[in-house]
């Protein structure tokens, strides 16, 4: 059966996907994209309803293209995200072809490319960019069994208060999903208890900025490497309500029990650590460095931005924090649901190259990987911190696309050279 060739095949079509094509149509590559469901349909399917970016439109974006409707510091609703890709795709004049799924791509043996295999017939590929982000498999750890009475969703397929069944709720992981979903449900009425891991903590604003925006200037965004022990540290900020510092105190005070970071389940009964003032704390040295190194920056740089001396004040510690629950039993307590805001993890099972580490994590630089003609797009801490937000894979798409511009002109100058070459004869 004859294959359709492609010079570039990129898999995804969400941010990352988008991004790469834009960059590949500025230099002229031909290009195809293929998309399983639609675009940008994480954003739509895997997002609870009331979902809304956590960095303002200003900024949460292409530089090509501005929201539609919205004023610079909103923070756009999930669907508004998604029809934004969805016009950006439109005005670059995407290739992009939806409902096909990439089930395998391999290297073909004795010639150039990949053989790319589809829901919709096979391909040859010279190029293959894996842009399918970091959230491909939603993970739910293995501490309670299946066989518990309870029932347990991740936050990827929460999507409002009325599908949960009647009861208290307990949801694990304190990051911005976590967050936002507990005090969603706590208002809704319901006993919510909240675990809480490691986390930073940034201010939402400060002194009349973003922090968005401080991270920019303070060249946070740009740092190539995470602190050590700090690639996967959960952030704890909120785009909702128009925006606001995440404080763990307030949302005690509003009736949620905070608990420390859960551990393991026996007997009905979730065991947590005893780590939840320590969480805190640490939470709260990263909010404040962060005014530090704001004012600082203010200060150094002559601006004339308003104080904000009550930034710094910080509520009590309430009691489930200086006595925090270590044991919980389930059925006493009411909770019927437990929501798991614990994350994704990769799946490029369809990528059968030589290009992962022994745990399956892509081994790239810059997205460049050690298999030639194999890039990844999206991930991460790619090549900044910035690597996984929208801004942040705009830039790292151009990078991309340059590399493959820089392989095609070795393989055009090889060609002109063999042409030349048979000339001689």
């Amino acid at each position: 059966m004859s294959r359709q060739e492609v010079e570039v095949l990129v898999v995804g079509a969400g941010q990352a996907g988008v991004a790469m094509s834009e960059h590949l149509s500025d230099r002229g590559i031909p290009h195809l994209v293929l998309e399983r469901h639609r675009i940008a349909e994480r954003w739509r399917s895997m997002r609870w309803d009331s979902l809304v970016a956590n960095g303002p439109v200003w900024h949460d974006r292409f530089p090509g293209l501005e929201f539609d409707g919205l004023e610079p510091g909103a923070f756009a609703s999930k669907e508004q995200v998604a029809d934004y890709f969805v016009s950006y795709a439109e005005k670059i004049d995407a290739p992009i072809r939806c409902g096909v799924e990439v089930t395998s791509v391999r290297r073909n043996a004795g010639a150039p490319g990949f053989h790319v295999q589809t829901s919709d017939g096979d391909f040859n590929a010279r190029y293959v960019v894996a842009a399918t982000g970091p959230f491909q498999r939603p993970v739910i750890p293995a501490v309670v069994p299946d066989a518990a009475e309870l029932v347990q969703i991740h936050s990827s397929s929460y999507r409002n208060p009325g599908q949960l069944p009647e009861g208290a709720v307990l949801v694990v992981g304190a990051g911005s999903s976590g967050v936002q979903i507990a005090a969603e449900i706590q208002r809704s009425g319901r006993q919510v208890f909240l675990s809480v891991g490691p986390h930073d903590r940034p201010p939402r604003s400060y002194r009349g900025r973003d922090f968005c925006w401080w991270l920019g200037v303070l060249g946070m965004w740009d740092a190539s490497t995470p602190p050590l022990g700090a690639e996967h540290v959960t952030i704890a900020v909120s785009g909702a309500d128009g925006g606001h510092t995440v404080d763990f105190r307030a949302l005690a005070e509003n009736g949620i029990e905070l608990v420390g970071r859960t551990e393991s389940f026996a007997n009905g009964t979730m065991h947590f650590a005893q780590d939840l003032r320590k969480n805190i704390a640490n939470g709260d040295a990263h909010y404040l460095e962060v005014l530090d190194e704001a004012d600082a920056y203010i200060q150094r740089n002559g601006l004339d931005l308003p104080e904000e001396p009550d930034a710094r004040t910080l509520r009590p510690d309430p009691e489930n924090v200086t006595h925090p629950i270590l044991e919980l039993d389930l059925t006493n307590a009411g909770v019927a649901t437990i929501v798991w805001a614990t994350g994704f993890a990769l799946d490029y099972s369809w990528l059968q190259v030589d290009a992962f580490d022994e745990f399956g994590k892509p081994r790239q630089q810059r997205g460049v990987s050690p298999e030639a003609g194999v890039y990844f797009l999206g991930l991460p801490w790619q090549s900044r911190r910035g690597s996984s937000f929208i801004w942040g894979v705009w830039h790292d798409a151009k990078y991309v696309a340059d590399q493959i511009a820089i392989q095609q002109s070795y393989l055009a100058q090889n060609e002109q050279t063999a042409l030349a070459a048979m000339g001689a004869f």
